[in-house]
């Protein structure tokens, strides 16, 4: 695993391709993150509280939760000493999942899906699959794979038959908080316009040095920084899934040309959009 930090603290976990189980004691972050995986979280003790696509998401002991972590995110509350067991799945890996397309779409969106029904023993499996996945050799390691995928299938199933639903927000003071989440409303609802600071933070309701010092306190990270990689995920998201030309996913994700989308693509993935794209059909053709 390698994490990258920039000047304006994006973090990047290992590669995209990579699949990888971990176990910390969570903590509160300093800044938003994000990496081109889908993300599982299951916390053996206590709880925290997400700042994720501009909600507060709430995660308890013993129940998965997934969510797409290109999409900037932070802890802001956590039981102290909690441990978590992370699993960081690769776009394509999940893409080439038998799953019901609308709970994919809409996770690819921003849902964060919440675990209703606690499967028995999950804890216990999570401890093992960290275990497995340090020490086990590859036939163990694809165990543990194959055993995240089922339930991942199962989360899925679960919420495609009752309708993706988010929990209620968890209130916390502060009007920083508020502000950060009026402002990732906004860019969530609004990112294929044509958009400056001081239009988003009119729509917020807030003036632009206010918007940008709140978000900055709370995410770590400039709104404008903030839409760009909003966008970014959008257009990643295409690329994996459809055919669209990408001047038209350029212009669609809110780049005003090809060009301002290659450039800013090939900065932050380190891959241009075409082979961004061929990489995932390459993986979602062998899986």
């Amino acid at each position: 695993m390698r994490v990258k930090k920039s000047a304006s603290q994006e973090e990047w976990l290992g590669s995209p391709r990579d699949f990888l189980v971990e176990e910390h004691i969570a903590d509160t972050m300093t800044s938003a993150h994000w990496h081109d995986h889908i993300e599982i979280n299951l916390l053996r003790e206590g709880s925290m509280t997400y700042l994720f696509n501009g909600k507060q998401e709430h995660v308890d002991a013993g129940r998965l939760v997934l969510f797409w972590a290109a999409i900037p995110h932070q802890t802001i509350v956590v039981t102290p000493q909690s441990p978590l067991v992370c699993v960081y799945i690769p776009l394509s890996d999940f893409l080439a999942m038998p799953i019901d397309a609308t709970a994919r779409q809409q996770i690819l969106q921003g849902a964060f899906l919440h675990e209703h029904n606690p499967v028995d023993g999950a804890s216990l499996s999570s401890i093992r699959w960290v275990e497995e996945w340090r020490n086990g050799d590859h036939a163990r390691r694809q165990l543990v794979a194959d055993e995240v995928a089922l339930r991942v299938r199962r989360l899925i199933l679960d919420h495609a038959d009752a309708g993706v639903t988010r929990r209620a927000a968890t209130a916390l003071a502060g009007p920083s908080i508020r502000y950060a989440q009026a402002v990732t409303e906004i860019i969530s609802k609004r990112y294929r316009e044509s958009l400056a600071l001081s239009a988003i933070a009119k729509l917020a309701g807030v003036h632009p040095t206010t918007a940008n010092r709140a978000f900055r306190d709370i995410l770590g990270i400039s709104v404008m920084d903030y839409l760009t990689r909003f966008r970014l995920s959008r257009a990643m998201q295409r690329l994996a899934q459809t055919d669209d030309p990408i001047l038209e996913i350029a212009l669609d994700c809110g780049f005003g040309s090809s060009a301002r989308f290659y450039a800013v693509f090939k900065h932050h993935t380190r891959d241009t959009p075409r082979q961004f794209r061929a990489t995932m059909r390459l993986r979602l053709d062998r899986a």
